[in-house]
Parts: structure tokens; C-alpha cells; sequence
């Protein structure tokens, strides 16, 4: 794929192409998702692109015993289709847990990805945007975990991981689905 200059207003047309082919845009909720309850939201609400959304909620993240990252400082970032993924600020990290890895990733709407370990290990269980597209621009180096791979927490709620392995959206009871990732739901 081409770059992006972060100093043009016009996205190049291989990127307009890729967030073309969105098909659901939150405007309208289809008529196979669950419809949410009291104080629940539904994945088919939110935007595309999506929206950033600053949340106050204590969040910790563990691997074992091990502390690797606490705060009560995140945003949630809402997309059509996706449980929301949490991003922490750098210094919410504990110093010297994560490393950088192999991999990487592009979001057509934040950019290139680069993907973080447990130091001494090498699978990745957290990514981050180190030089975003405008949109993400404010949250650039904030990191994201993939709650499959490690223990995390929002208010204490044990969160659930995304199905499908690549996706590392949080399921808590407050959010309904049903949720990308799961069989038959690659073309969403």
C-alpha cells in the first residue's frame, strides 16, 4: 500500500477505495443484532469511522501476577460492528513491560500498527500507532491489548476477548453484538 502524507486534507485513493467498501456505518441498526438493555450499548449504533471516545473507567491490564498497565485515563474506540478497543496513555504502561515485536498492521482509518510483547517473550499482546493518520493523531503511541493473550479489567469486570484471533475488541456486559469476528461475519 501507498503512505499517507499527514499533511494532506485528501486521503490518497487506494485509502478512499479501502474505507469504501464499508458496508455498515452505524446510521442503522440491522435486523440481526441484539437489541440492548438497560445500560447497554449496541456495536450496531456505532460509527464508521469510528468514534473516539474518552472513558474514566479504571482499567488494568495483567499477565499472571504481573502488573503491565493501569489507568483510569483511556479512550474507547467505537466501530460498526467491533466491542470496543480500550487504548491507555504511554505512561499508563509499566516501564520496561512491553517491547516491541514482529508484525504489523494497517487500519485504513488509524494507520500503521506496530505490535508490543511481554518482555523476554515475543507474541504480540498490545499495538499501538506511533505516527497515525489525522483522525487518531491525539492518541498516537497509546496502546491497545488484545485481552486473549492477557488479563483485562474495566472496573474490575473481567473483559472477554473478540473472536477471531487478529481483532482485539473488550466484550463487557454493557455492550452487545453480535460482534465482527465471529463465524460468518468476514464480509462486515
Amino acid at each position: 500500500m501507498g503512505t499517507l502524507s499527514h499533511m494532506s486534507t485528501e486521503p490518497p485513493a487506494w485509502l478512499q477505495q479501502a474505507r469504501a467498501h464499508w458496508q455498515h456505518r452505524g446510521s442503522q441498526r440491522p435486523p440481526f443484532a441484539d437489541e440492548p438493555g438497560p445500560n447497554q450499548e449496541s456495536v450496531w449504533d456505532y460509527p464508521r469511522p469510528p468514534a473516539v471516545v474518552p472513558d474514566g473507567r479504571s482499567i488494568e491490564v495483567t499477565h499472571g501476577e504481573r502488573l503491565i498497565a493501569r489507568s483510569t485515563t483511556s479512550v474507547r474506540v467505537l466501530e460498526t460492528s467491533h466491542p470496543p478497543a480500550f487504548y491507555v496513555p504511554p505512561d499508563a504502561v509499566v516501564p520496561g513491560c512491553l517491547v516491541l515485536t514482529n508484525g504489523s498492521s494497517h487500519c485504513e482509518w488509524k494507520g500503521a500498527a506496530e505490535y508490543l510483547a511481554i518482555e523476554g517473550t515475543v507474541e504480540p499482546v498490545a499495538w499501538r500507532y506511533p505516527t497515525p493518520y489525522p483522525e487518531f493523531s491525539d492518541h498516537a503511541g497509546w496502546v491497545s491489548f488484545y485481552p486473549g493473550r492477557v488479563d483485562c479489567t474495566v472496573n474490575d469486570e473481567p473483559v472477554r476477548p473478540q473472536a477471531g484471533g487478529f481483532y482485539g475488541g473488550w466484550i463487557t456486559d454493557d455492550v452487545v453484538g453480535p460482534f465482527k469476528g465471529e463465524p460468518g461475519t468476514s464480509g462486515w
